[in-house]
């Protein structure tokens, strides 16, 4: 007979099953699955569409990189193992380091531009009423939702050597303001898109005008979030708007800095659309940076598609490095913390 345990209710008693000693069975989930295994089960769908559409072609270009590919193999014919000489003649390419310095100057600098001046319109949009910022939300992310070839495009046109408006605005100006500023008058025919330095600062121009939009509004949320009573702290205690922002907002922020900061690199380093269109393609080779190089050498004539995975392969372990060792900085600070 099993064992039996007596509650007393007012002063009155039953008889009542006594657990046994064994602990229970952990609960399951509707198909029969303890509930610590259900969410890893419901995640398989979605890693088995990354595996699909993420790493199997990341294992090719890995396993290309390795490889002379070129038409024939196009055409069917096996690919022919060279080993490391795709990265040999990678790193003897004086091309090759001219379009590194490129990629990590750009981003760099095309980085702390974006996320300065989305921060600044960020800060600007908490301060407006809900009608006026809505209606400035909508405006700047039209340009952030804008394609990139479209917007590569009007920019192309806008610095064009013959009929750009940018020619006409500066020639419009009076002569000794533009010798004032820019040290000569006279604009017509100015060729903005032929020397890569001033390539580069227009590309600068176009991806920090679609980026912002995206840091400002992601900035946006993040003060939202943060409790207004410490503002008004702060502001009893005489406290200047440029010690707020250092002393409450940012570090209340640096989450919602760090992974946009990750973001922004990544997105910089692969910028490839805009500078193929504002540099004509690929002839001004000057102006090269990894994307555009990879490109030119996979679909080259011959096409040699062993050299453009190596430098697509390179450009990955770079981005790959760069946000290990950020993301390993911010668990630090967390864990300090």
């Amino acid at each position: 007979m099993a064992n039996t345990s007596t509650i007393a209710r007012d002063g009155g008693s039953s008889p009542v099953p006594a657990r046994g000693r064994r602990g229970t069975k952990p609960p399951r989930g509707s198909r029969g699955l303890p509930e610590g295994v259900v969410p890893y089960a419901l995640l398989i769908p979605g890693l088995l569409v990354i595996a699909g559409l993420l790493l199997y072609p990341l294992y090719q270009m890995v396993v290309m990189s390795f490889q002379d590919v070129g038409l024939r193999q196009i055409r069917g014919v096996p690919a022919k193992s060279v080993g490391f000489d795709n990265y040999l003649k990678l790193f003897e390419s004086e091309l090759f380091w001219t379009s590194l310095r490129n990629t990590i100057v750009f981003a760099v600098v095309t980085v702390a531009c974006t996320l300065g001046l989305g921060t600044l319109v960020g800060l600007l949009l908490n301060k407006l009423g809900k009608k006026m910022s809505t209606f400035l939300i909508i405006g700047i992310m039209a340009a952030w939702a804008t394609p990139a070839i479209a917007s590569a495009i009007i920019w192309r046109w806008l610095f064009d050597a013959e009929s750009g408006v940018i020619n006409w605005a500066l020639n419009a100006l009076p002569d000794w303001l533009s010798n004032l500023l820019f040290g000569r008058a006279d604009w017509s025919g100015e060729p903005w898109l032929n020397d890569p330095l001033t390539i580069y600062l227009v590309l600068i121009l176009v991806v920090v005008w679609a980026g912002f939009p995206f840091i400002a509004v992601s900035v946006l949320a993040g003060l939202r979030s943060i409790a207004a009573e410490l503002y008004e702290a702060a502001r009893v205690d005489g406290a200047s708007s440029w010690r707020i922002f250092w002393k409450i907002t940012f570090p209340l922020l640096k989450p919602v800095f760090s992974v946009l900061t990750v973001l922004s690199v990544i997105w910089d380093f692969k910028v490839f659309t805009q500078l193929f269109v504002l540099a004509g393609g690929t002839s001004n080779r000057d102006a090269f940076n990894l994307s555009l190089y990879a490109f030119t050498q996979a679909f080259s004539s011959p096409p040699k598609m062993g050299l453009g995975a190596a430098i697509a392969v390179v450009l990955t372990l770079i981005l790959l490095i760069i946000t290990f060792f950020y993301v390993r900085q911010i668990v630090k600070t967390e864990d300090v913390r």
